[in-house]
């Protein structure tokens, strides 16, 4: 589910110490203390907040002031607190350990996952996923890089049939991993297509598809954007509908 981004507020340029990408550190927010991950990303150039049932995290550009980041939190302090309740009260934990027999959502139906004593390779039989590793191999690491080559193989195809749609040559496709988007479209780059999408219904990664290459003819989300989407994927309403209420069970690998 794609959660929002909060545009970058200017409210204090102090120095702050370096802090280590990734590191765990605490912010009060009312009567309690909340912990939050903060990840300094090179591109980013706004404040981002990211809430899953491993608590909060916060996308930061590279030299964002601590201050800074702290009080962009305490600005969104009533969403803050309301999503980290929301986790902790309704959500099953989503993180899902790779082994043999485990089953992983594939394509809006299931794929049984076989790990065998290999050399580090993955394989496809028909939607069974086939995993040869080593005794010391990072089991999910491997699912991850098979389905990240099943997710390019499956986009690609529907990205040609819905650029044909919308009379356009299909753009250079990539794969990406965002917490908090499903896609991206830039006139230079091509378009990014969120992996985890390969776990969804066909028609889900269609409506993303569709939705991305209409923002090759409007760069917004304008009526006309909107009239474009519809013009090669008539049922997007129902399609942005369902991919909203299923993103939130997709498993975190």
């Amino acid at each position: 589910m794609s959660l929002p981004f909060f545009e970058q507020l200017s409210l204090f340029r102090i120095p702050s110490p370096p802090v280590e990408p990734g590191k765990l550190r605490h912010v009060q927010i009312g009567t309690r203390i909340v912990s939050y991950r903060l990840l300094r990303q090179r591109r980013r150039r706004n404040l981002g907040l990211t809430i899953d049932e491993r608590g909060l995290t916060v996308g930061a550009p590279p030299h964002s002031p601590l201050a800074e980041i702290e009080a962009f939190i305490l600005s969104h302090s009533a969403w803050v607190a309301s999503k980290i309740d929301q986790y902790a009260g309704s959500h099953r934990q989503r993180h899902l350990a790779v082994r043999d027999g485990v089953r992983l959502p594939l394509l809006g139906g299931e794929s049984e996952v076989s790990v065998t004593v290999g050399a580090n390779r993955v394989s496809w039989e028909g939607e069974r996923l086939i995993i040869a590793a080593r005794p010391d191999a990072d089991i999910d690491a491997l699912a991850r890089r098979a389905l990240q080559r099943r997710a390019l193989s499956v986009f690609g195809e529907r990205l040609v049939i819905y650029a044909a749609r919308l009379g356009r040559e299909p753009p250079t496709l990539l794969l990406s991993s965002a917490r908090t988007r499903w896609g991206s479209c830039s006139e230079k780059s091509g378009i990014r297509l969120n992996w985890r999408l390969i776990h969804l219904p066909l028609r889900l990664i269609d409506y993303v598809v569709a939705h991305e290459l209409a923002h090759l003819v409007e760069m917004n989300h304008s009526p006309r954007f909107w009239a474009e989407v519809a013009r090669i994927f008539p049922d997007w309403k129902n399609a942005r509908r369902d991919l909203k209420a299923l993103a939130g069970e997709l498993p975190i690998i």
